[in-house]
C-alpha cells in the first residue's frame, strides 16, 4: 500500500548543541514511571523506603549498557565500517529488551545479595514495572519509525483506518509505504500482560510467580509479534530471528522452573507469610 504522510519530527527540544530526542524522553517517562509504581508496592510490602531507588540507580544504567551491546553484537556488521562513535548512538533507536533484561536481572541478583533481601521478592515488585515500562518505551521506537511490520495491503489500510488514529497511520507512512504498526501490537500486549499482573499479584502467588509469569507472557506476544517485524536481529548466518529464539527458550525454561520450584518446595511462601505445602 503506497501513501503520502509526513512523518512526526524525532527531535523533542534543541538547546544549543544539546538535542533531545523523543526516543529518550519516551524511555526516561517510562521508567520513571514504572520506579513510582515499584517503590509503593514496596512501601506496602514494608521493606527499606528507598530499596527500589537504590535497585533502579544501578539497573537502568546496567540495562542500557547491556541492551546497546547486545544489539550491537547481533547488528555488528552495520557498524564495522561506519565510525566508531555510531555504536554509542542510542538515540537514534537500537536497543535490544532482551539484552537490558538480561543485564536488569543480574543487577538485582547482585544488589539483592548485598542488601540481604530476596530477589525473588525484588522481582515481582518490578515485573509490573517493567512491562508497563516496555509498552511506554514501544512509542519511542514509533517516532523513530522503527520495530514496525512490513507492507500491509490496501484492504488492511482501509480497516486500519477505521480504528487508529491519523497521526499513527501517517508516522506509519515510511518513503511512501504503509507499514504495520507492530510497535503498537506490542505495546498494547504489553498492557494486558500488566493488567494480567496486577490481577495475579492481589491473588497473592507463590514468591517468584509474578516475576516468571511476566517474562513468560511478554515472551509469548513477543514469539508471535516478531514474526511480523523487518528489523529483527537473527542468529548469525541463519534466518532464525533472535527474539523468536528467545522467547521460546524463556517460555519452556521458565514453565520447567516454576514447576520444579512448586514441586521440590523451592517457593516456600506466599506473600502474607503463609506456607505452602510440599507436593509429595
Amino acid at each position: 500500500m503506497t501513501c503520502n504522510a509526513p512523518a512526526l519530527d524525532p527531535v523533542f527540544l534543541n538547546i544549543g548543541p544539546l538535542t533531545i530526542y523523543w526516543y529518550g524522553l519516551i524511555i526516561a517517562f517510562g521508567a520513571f514511571l514504572g520506579l513510582y509504581i515499584a517503590t509503593k508496592e514496596s512501601d506496602k510490602l514494608g521493606l527499606q523506603k528507598d530499596l527500589m531507588v537504590d535497585l533502579v540507580v544501578f539497573a537502568i544504567p546496567v540495562a542500557i549498557i547491556f541492551a546497546r551491546i547486545y544489539y550491537v553484537i547481533f547488528e555488528w556488521d552495520r557498524y564495522i565500517g561506519g565510525p566508531w562513535w555510531d555504536v554509542f548512538a542510542i538515540w537514534e533507536g537500537g536497543i535490544a529488551i532482551h539484552g537490558a533484561l538480561i543485564g536488569a536481572v543480574l543487577t538485582a541478583v547482585i544488589f539483592a545479595r548485598v542488601k540481604h533481601v530476596s530477589f525473588w521478592q525484588l522481582a515481582d515488585i518490578a515485573a509490573p514495572s517493567l512491562i508497563l515500562g516496555q509498552a511506554i518505551g514501544r512509542w519511542g521506537n514509533f517516532m523513530n519509525q522503527e520495530a514496525h511490520g512490513g507492507p500491509i495491503s490496501e484492504e488492511t489500510f482501509n480497516s486500519f483506518h477505521t480504528y487508529l488514529p491519523d497521526f499513527i497511520m501517517n508516522q506509519m507512512c515510511i518513503e511512501g509505504v504503509m507499514y504495520h504498526p507492530t510497535f503498537l501490537y506490542e505495546s498494547v500486549w504489553n498492557i494486558l500482560v500488566l493488567v494480567f499482573l496486577l490481577v495475579l499479584r492481589r491473588k497473592n502467588p507463590l514468591r517468584g510467580e509474578v516475576f516468571l509469569s511476566y517474562l513468560m507472557a511478554y515472551s509469548a506476544g513477543r514469539l508471535v509479534i516478531e514474526g511480523m517485524r523487518t528489523d529483527s536481529l537473527y542468529v548469525p548466518g541463519t534466518e532464525i530471528r533472535m527474539a523468536q529464539l528467545i522467547s521460546v527458550l524463556i517460555i519452556l525454561g521458565l514453565a520447567a522452573l516454576m514447576w520444579y520450584r512448586r514441586r521440590t518446595g523451592k517457593t516456600t511462601k506466599h506473600y502474607d507469610g503463609t506456607k505452602v505445602k510440599k507436593k509429595k
